[in-house]
């Protein structure tokens, strides 16, 4: 591969990797789980503060159980570090997240994602998630 080849492929894997990062959030606040199998491996492993789950069906159900609790969610990502081996990858973004609890309150929370991923026949798919959280605070009367 010439060196032109190895750069354009290692921007498209970034470019790859980020976008799964973006429609990791869109997959949580909107409900997207018939779009699991397009961001994670079967075999992923899941560790956040609401539980761990090891594969699609377990995390499935455990997104699925603590969505149930709010109205509605949003979260932004940012600050990705990307860093490809090879047929792997590790990402790490700082996550935001507004939990609508109902139409007068919500709780905000911050913390670290960081991903394993590994190139498959369909792409890079998440293998690998750890939730560390920083901050949550308790339910804020909402201003708007």
């Amino acid at each position: 591969m010439t060196s032109t080849d190895t750069m354009i492929r290692a921007l498209t894997d970034r470019a790859e990797l980020a976008d799964l990062v973006a429609r990791h959030s869109l997959w949580v606040d909107e409900g997207r789980r018939h779009e699991t199998g397009r961001l994670f491996t079967d075999d992923v492993v899941v560790r956040s503060p609401r539980g761990e789950a090891r594969g699609i069906a377990a995390l499935n159900e455990l997104v699925g159980r603590s969505q149930g609790t709010y109205a509605r969610t949003l979260h932004c990502k940012s600050n990705l570090v990307i860093e490809i081996d090879g047929e792997t990858a590790t990402v790490r973004a700082h996550d935001i997240g507004v939990f609508v609890i109902d139409d007068t309150t919500e709780a905000i929370a911050a913390g670290f994602h960081t991903y394993g991923a590994r190139r498959t026949e369909d792409g890079w798919r998440f293998d690998k998630l750890v939730v560390t959280p920083v901050a949550l605070t308790e339910a804020l009367g909402r201003a708007l």
